[in-house]
């Protein structure tokens, strides 16, 4: 069974900086790919950053370009997300999924990190 567990979420200032980490268990992950994602209070969940286990290909969603920076850390099976910059429009429950490279949904969810970036 999967596991994955989200930490480093909390509140931040305008301008700031945050780390969420994500460690991920119960399976080999080397033919998955990791996502990110965040919901906003009255959003949709939106895919923030994705990235291939094996390579590290990565994907980040436009509003995020240049300020946040996905990684994996192979000996720890953990995923980052490092968020530079960050803004008020920041502000949401981001959580860590996962699926097979070969599959289109996500079907595995950490319990989600609150992100609040203060103005």
């Amino acid at each position: 069974q999967v596991q994955l567990v989200e930490s480093g979420g909390g509140l931040v200032q305008a301008g700031g900086s945050l780390r969420l980490s994500c460690a991920a268990s119960g399976r080999t992950f080397t033919s998955y790919t990791m996502g990110w994602f965040r919901q906003a209070p009255g959003k949709e969940r939106e895919l923030v950053a994705a990235i291939m286990w094996t390579g590290g290909r990565t994907y980040y969603a436009d509003s995020v370009k240049g300020r946040f920076t996905m990684s994996r850390d192979n000996a720890k099976n953990t995923v980052y997300l490092i968020m530079n910059s960050l803004k008020p429009e920041d502000t949401a429950v981001y959580y860590c999924a996962a699926r097979k490279s070969t599959r289109p949904t996500y079907d595995d969810w950490g319990q989600g990190t609150q992100v609040t970036v203060s103005s």
